[in-house]
């Protein structure tokens, strides 16, 4: 058995619309419903083994998106960002708070 790298679910996030449906449907089963080899390829009619070498070929594609695209790694850059700006804020005594407001309207929408 192989190990799972939780990393692949938020990377799916990003790219699973650009996978074939059938890929997309193994990651979501086997990495968001967290299902087995076993109960993935009963129910789409394949061995476990061609489950396991889907998984795997699809995370290298999934691995291959991020290293050309970036998705990610940004979106976690934002995050790390923002809640920086918001730690800043709650300490910050002379920023007015209809700045305050509009800056934490906007870091939410980008979290």
């Amino acid at each position: 058995m192989f190990e799972k790298d939780w990393n692949i679910s938020y990377l799916l996030d990003f790219y699973g619309e650009i996978l074939p449906e059938k890929k997309r449907g193994v990651m979501e089963m086997y990495y968001n419903e967290d299902l087995s080899l076993a109960e993935i390829a009963e129910q789409i009619g394949i061995s476990r083994q061609g489950v396991r070498d889907m998984i795997k070929k699809t995370e290298e594609e999934l691995f291959f998106w991020e290293e050309k695209l970036g998705l990610a790694r940004r979106d976690l850059q934002l995050r790390g960002r923002a809640d920086r700006v918001l730690s800043l804020l709650d300490h910050e005594q002379d920023l007015s708070a209809e700045l305050a407001s509009e800056i934490r309207s906007l870091l939410a929408e980008i979290r």
